[in-house]
């Protein structure tokens, strides 16, 4: 059995090496016919002594059982998007925040990366061999599509050795999932061919196939995968991404080639227009470039926002482009009163969508181009995501094309439309049902209350059955007057009910980010929040006394400023802390006075008593800030079960550390 046993192990070596040759390197050692009897040997020897095979053997690549649905995976370390830049000017202001945050005037050195149109993942190795794998998700918790990476060949499901790169004792990698462009056509041919619907891209094709129940169809998906991160490390220390990079593929995971160091942010900009000319014959699917600063040291400094790294970004390339008619233009009525004119197409495909509808952003920018109802334009998708009219085909006009103008009124509710600076918005508030709807939809969402259960459509319902005038309304329903509105049941409607209370306790800054200040998102909440401590207190701001805060500008300044002198909105505020929705810290303690008021906290390894998320909202809440990366600005590291490589940061950086028990007692102090 011995000498079997070592048979079965040099076979999945050399077959893992070859396929680290054939999918990573591109540059095979064998030919097929060489490999296909290596394998078969190895299918032959495991048939026979099943009890021998392993999770991560090179046989165990054609699907598991169908699973009833997917469980969830909680990335240690978020997976955050990225923030865009379209024009050299933006690019340019990254590399000079990036300097002003270092407090150096040095070029910075960065990596810059194709950036690939896919589907996000995340795979963890334990002692070398493939264990989870999960989608990105929200950032936070994505879905556990385990059984569906094991059978994607460009995966390897053991990490290569050699005598310069260990393997560590824990690697999570990030990668993107992808289908070339001859392969997705050829799928969708067969797909025709079979009579089933076709996939819209390339990337809706990788998403569809990783987010099969039934790994079995994802095998036999033509799905390849580019690594270009790494989460958690333990056992293993890097000092730059570049090595990160190189490391991944002495590993044997597939990173691309076109990845570049680049000396500063000139050298960057050279490549994107190198890359920006080679896109086309590359094969597959990419929408710009992602640029990172090289040093993981930096990063550290550098930190994240509550949505992006500080030290990275993606840079667009010029958008696809296309000619159409336009049949209508529309006026749509947003969540703050906007009107935003909105040009109905005769159908036309960009990079793989169909899209009918474009954005004409506002009425001036409606007389700039001199827009007209019945001309030919030409559209592009900006950033590859959002459709807009970028000009008119003035030669193709028939003379029949009809001039535009926003209405007076408001086509929802009928109310006054106002110009504010380069918009116009209806002066309707609340009381429009345009704006209430998105209001309560935003007021329900997961980063401000995060009332489970409170979709569009039960927002609809309760607005059309005149159940609810404004946000605070939700907290005077009545399961009575839930239980005749369609599929919902008692139970839903109990569970409805219970969200709501429970949102009453939400923090300071969901609770401002809820409210729908223009120019306010979830970053700026928690900002307001740690330095105001109470709506109150931030009512009775002045313009000049918001603009001394950290990260407020004038715009964001005058915003809340409007946002409070509007009798309405005080109204609801008012309301609001009646139905007994907390206004102000916990136990009214300004964050001046909290323990960890200003402080940056890091979590590593498993806590006993609290998730990973309340950890965070209670230094939140206290005025203190929840940070993913040890830096010498840290000022507690706290260390739960199996700490991961942070803690080693801590130690190194002579960060103080605390038990849970530790930060327990801090907390209530």
């Amino acid at each position: 059995m011995n000498e079997v046993l070592s048979r079965i192990e040099k076979l999945r070596e050399a077959i893992c090496y070859h396929n680290y040759r054939y999918y990573v390197l591109d540059d095979p050692e064998i030919s097929d016919t060489q490999y296909d009897q290596l394998m078969q040997e190895l299918i032959s020897l495991e048939q026979k002594y099943p009890q021998l095979i392993t999770p991560d053997s090179p046989t165990q690549r054609v699907g598991a059982p169908p699973l009833d649905k997917f469980q969830t995976v909680r990335h240690a370390i978020a997976m955050l998007s990225l923030a865009n830049a379209f024009e050299e000017a933006e690019v340019l202001e990254f590399d000079k925040r990036v300097k002003r945050f270092l407090n150096t005037s040095e070029e910075i050195e960065y990596v810059a990366e194709p950036k690939i149109d896919g589907l996000a993942v995340e795979m963890a190795y334990e002692k070398g061999i493939f264990t989870v794998g999960s989608t990105r998700g929200d950032g936070e918790v994505g879905e556990d599509i385990t059984q569906n990476l094991r059978t994607v060949k460009y995966i390897p499901l053991r990490l290569l050795a050699s005598q310069t790169r260990q393997v560590p004792d824990l690697l999570e990698v990030r990668g993107e999932v992808y289908i070339d462009m001859k392969d997705f056509e050829a799928l969708n041919r067969e797909r025709e061919e079979l009579g089933e619907p076709l996939f819209a891209n390339p990337r809706n094709a990788a998403a569809g196939s990783l987010r099969q129940l039934d790994s079995s169809i994802t095998a036999k998906r033509p799905l390849k995968i580019f690594c270009y991160g790494l989460g958690r490390i333990q056992g293993f220390s890097l000092e730059t991404h570049w090595e990160s990079l190189m490391a991944m593929q002495d590993w044997g995971l597939r990173v691309n080639k076109l990845v570049q160091k680049c000396h500063n942010i000139n050298e960057v900009i050279e490549y994107y227009h190198k890359i920006a000319e080679q896109r086309e014959g590359q094969g597959y699917e990419m929408d710009g470039i992602v640029i990172k600063v090289n040093r993981l040291d930096y990063q550290g400094r550098l930190a994240t926002t509550t949505k992006s790294p500080r030290w990275a970004l993606a840079y667009k390339f010029e958008p696809r482009e296309g000619t159409t008619l336009i049949k209508e233009i529309i006026a749509q009525v947003g969540r703050t009163g906007t009107l935003t004119p909105v040009a109905v197409m005769e159908p036309i495909r960009l990079s793989g969508v169909e899209i009918s509808r474009a954005t004409l952003h506002n009425q001036d920018e409606i007389d700039k181009k001199d827009v007209r109802v019945g001309d030919a334009v030409v559209v592009r998708r900006a950033g590859d995501v959002i459709p807009e009219v970028v000009k008119v085909i003035a030669g193709r006009r028939s003379g029949q094309e009809r001039r535009y103008r926003l209405p007076e009124r408001c086509p929802v509710c009928n109310s006054e439309v106002v110009k504010d600076g380069a918009y116009h918005r209806c002066t309707g508030g609340i009381s429009c049902p345009a704006q209430l709807k998105e209001a309560i939809a935003h007021f329900a969402s997961k980063g401000a209350m995060d009332i489970e259960g409170l979709g569009d459509k039960t927002v609809n319902l309760l607005v059309e059955k005149g159940l609810i005038d404004n946000v605070a309304d939700l907290y005077s329903l009545k399961k009575e007057e839930l239980l005749p509105l369609e599929r919902m049941a008692d139970k839903s409607a109990q569970n409805l009910l219970v969200a709501i209370e429970e949102s009453k306790g939400a923090n300071l800054a969901r609770v401002i980010y809820a409210l729908g200040i223009r120019h306010v998102g979830e970053h700026i909440a928690k900002v307001l929040a740690q330095h105001f401590a109470s709506i109150e207190a931030l009512k009775k701001a002045t313009k000049d006394e918001l603009m001394q805060v950290r990260e407020i500008g004038p715009q964001v300044a005058e915003s809340v400023v409007t946002f409070f002198r509007q009798e309405k909105n005080l109204q609801v505020i008012e309301r609001l802390k009646q139905a007994g929705v907390r206004l102000a810290a916990p136990a009214a303690i300004p964050a001046k006075e909290s323990p960890l008021a200003g402080k940056r906290v890091v979590f590593t390894g498993s806590l006993e008593t609290l998730t990973r998320a309340q950890a965070k909202k209670l230094v939140e809440d206290r005025g203190g800030r929840a940070v993913s990366a040890v830096s010498k600005e840290t000022d507690y590291v706290v260390v739960g079960k199996e700490p991961g490589s942070k803690y080693d940061d801590a130690k190194a950086l002579g960060v103080k550390t605390l038990t849970e028990d530790q930060f327990l007692q801090l907390l209530k102090e």
